[in-house]
């Protein structure tokens, strides 16, 4: 991985050359982590003039191979409580004899930036908006092969919970269950909370799970992700509770169950993102959900559960090949409840069998 790493560190000092910075310091956590590989938390990263440097408040855990940094990196870890790792990379820059360093904005608060100028006066900062991320979209077959290991994780979960016994059961209660049946699968974690929604919550995106208790007739809405070696997929279905799912229920899940299948076959390299959405969206829109749908049919995932990109009516860009994403269409009918169904995919041409589907539990309309 030793490579991997130094090749990705090499692309962004491109980036920055190109714009006049002959170094980086790269802060947010996820992009620390695609550079350097494991880190402290609040560790930042040195794209130095001499060298690259790992900046951390204190040392790293190195007791599980995959949880150490790139052995290339010199490791500076910092003496005394409470100092900035940022501060102390600028000041290292200056000890390198950079004169411009690229920082992330997006991600620096006004105190820390402020902090950087006072303690590295001679640097002129300038910005280097979204290049990580940028970087980060396109994943190689090793990010890829962490992802679907997470989904696999996340599929155990979800099927272990459908055998048990769940009338009577709490929203809250199950959450916590499915969470703790992905840390014993091999998760690092959950890759997000647990979303758990039972009769009139059913189908309400980022639903946070109550004590409400799952009824005979509920629809049975679950929505959960694991995260293994830091990369995070999710997983989204809907189910009944009871013997036979009423028509209206039927109904409501066959169409949400084409939107989702329309979403997913418009996966392509050089597909725009917006036509993504449109796919699915035209099919909830036309039976006259339209007020009732959420703002996005799917996102990215990877080191972060939302990333880049966004399947929105008014996303730019177009899909690349090795690009993961989430499909999730849903509708909320407030106060009877709702459907989502959500897939992690892979994007692939179609020569070689099209969209990689990692999360494989079943889609049927089952009665629980």
């Amino acid at each position: 991985m030793s490579e991997v790493y130094a090749v990705r560190r090499t692309r962004l000092r491109e980036r920055c050359n190109a714009s006049g910075s002959t170094a980086a310091l790269v802060s947010r956590p996820a992009n620390v982590r695609y550079l350097s590989g494991a880190a402290p938390g609040n560790a930042v990263l040195l794209l130095g003039r001499t060298e690259d440097v790992l900046v951390c408040a204190q040392p790293p855990d190195d007791r599980v191979p995959h949880n150490r940094p790139d052995e290339a990196l010199r490791l500076h870890v910092m003496t005394g409580i409470g100092g900035d790792p940022a501060v102390e990379a600028a000041a290292l820059a200056v000890a390198q004899g950079v004169d411009a360093l690229a920082v992330e904005e997006h991600h620096l608060t006004v105190t820390r930036h402020r902090a950087i100028r006072e303690a590295a006066p001679p640097l002129r900062l300038t910005g280097i908006a979204g290049a990580v991320e940028q970087l980060r979209v396109v994943k190689d077959e090793e990010e890829i092969s962490c992802l679907r290991i997470g989904a696999e994780i996340a599929d155990q979960a979800l099927g272990e919970l459908l055998e048990s016994i769940l009338v009577g059961r709490t929203e809250r209660h199950l959450a916590l269950e499915l969470e703790r049946r992905l840390v014993d699968h091999g998760a690092d974690g959950p890759a997000f909370p647990t979303s758990v929604a039972t009769g009139p919550n059913a189908g309400r995106p980022g639903h946070r799970p109550t004590d409400r208790r799952v009824e005979e007739g509920d629809f049975l809405s679950v929505c959960l992700g694991a995260t293994y070696r830091g990369y995070r997929c999710e997983i989204g279905r809907t189910f009944v509770i009871g013997t036979a799912p009423a028509d209206w229920q039927i109904e409501l899940y066959d169409l949400v169950f084409s939107a989702q299948r329309a979403g997913r076959e418009s996966l392509a390299p050089g597909a725009a993102c917006r036509d993504v959405d449109r796919a699915a969206r035209q099919v909830l829109d036309s039976a006259g959900y339209a007020e009732a749908l959420p703002v996005l049919t799917g996102h990215g995932v990877g080191l972060e559960i939302d990333e880049d990109p966004h399947l929105t009516p008014a996303a730019m860009g177009k899909l690349d090949a090795c690009v993961p994403v989430t499909v999730e269409p849903g509708v909320h009918l407030p106060g009877r409840g709702g459907v989502r169904i959500d897939d992690t995919l892979v994007v692939r041409p179609e020569a070689d069998g099209g969209p990689e589907l990692l999360t494989i539990t079943t889609k049927e309309l089952l009665a629980l």
